[in-house]
C-alpha cells in the first residue's frame, strides 16, 4: 500500500493506494500516529485508488475517528469505491462514518 499525506491549512489528506489489510494496517497507523504527534487538525482519508479494506484496516479508521473525535475535529472519507463502500455498509461503518464517494 502507497499512503501520501499532503496538508492545507489545518488539514491533512492521507491518500491511501492499494489494499489495506492485515499487512499494512500498522502501517497506516504509523502514519497517523506521526498526524496526532504534529497536532495536525481536520483529516481526510483519500480512498479513490484503495482496491480492499479488511476488518484490520476498518479498526485502523475506527480508531482514527475515535481520536479525531476526543481532539474535536473532523474526519472524512472520500472517492470511497463500490467495493470498499460495501465493506462499510455491511459492517454499519457508513453510519458512523462521514463517508463521500
Amino acid at each position: 500500500m502507497d499512503i501520501n499525506k499532503t496538508k492545507s491549512g489545518n488539514t491533512t489528506t492521507v491518500a491511501l493506494k492499494g489494499r489495506l489489510d492485515t499487512v499494512t494496517s500498522a502501517q497506516l497507523s504509523d502514519e497517523l500516529a506521526a498526524i496526532w504527534e504534529a497536532l495536525a487538525g481536520n483529516l481526510i482519508f483519500d480512498f479513490a485508488a484503495l482496491d480492499y479494506i479488511s476488518s484490520a484496516g476498518l479498526r485502523v479508521i475506527l480508531m482514527a475517528q475515535k481520536k479525531i473525535n476526543s481532539l474535536g475535529l473532523e474526519m472524512e472519507i472520500t472517492g470511497v469505491s463500490d467495493t470498499v463502500k460495501e465493506v462499510f455498509d455491511i459492517t454499519g461503518f457508513s453510519e458512523i462514518l462521514k463517508i463521500t464517494c
